[in-house]
């Protein structure tokens, strides 16, 4: 068994620090007394070298040496890829048919 690297597939939560994401993987935890089910979370951080991941991205992870203080998994390949619409904040609070850059009163005049 020497030398297998234990392996993980998680979704990506944080993608905000350069070379680094933070991965949640998701795992069933039995009740001693009711023998339920409920859901746990595991944050791992994990390298990703080439900044491809980003959040909601399914992602596998492999074991690996230490490369920083909390550091202990890197990336090892995208299982699957979310398109995540870019807006803006500036388009959030506009309303439908409003142009950019003031009041519409001060265009008229």
């Amino acid at each position: 068994m020497a030398g297998t690297r234990r392996r993980q597939v998680g979704t990506v939560l944080s993608d905000k620090n350069d070379q680094t994401i933070v991965v949640g993987v998701s795992w069933l935890q039995r009740h001693r007394v009711y023998k339920k089910n409920r859901r746990r979370l595991t944050k791992l951080v994990a390298h990703d070298a080439a900044n491809a991941a980003s959040i909601g991205d399914r992602v596998l992870l492999e074991e690996a040496r230490p490369i920083s203080r909390t550091k202990r998994w890197r990336l090892v390949e995208i299982v699957q890829k979310v398109d995540v619409a870019e807006v803006q904040p500036e388009e959030i609070d506009r309303m439908p048919g409003e142009t950019l850059g003031g009041d519409s009163e001060a265009d008229e005049e």
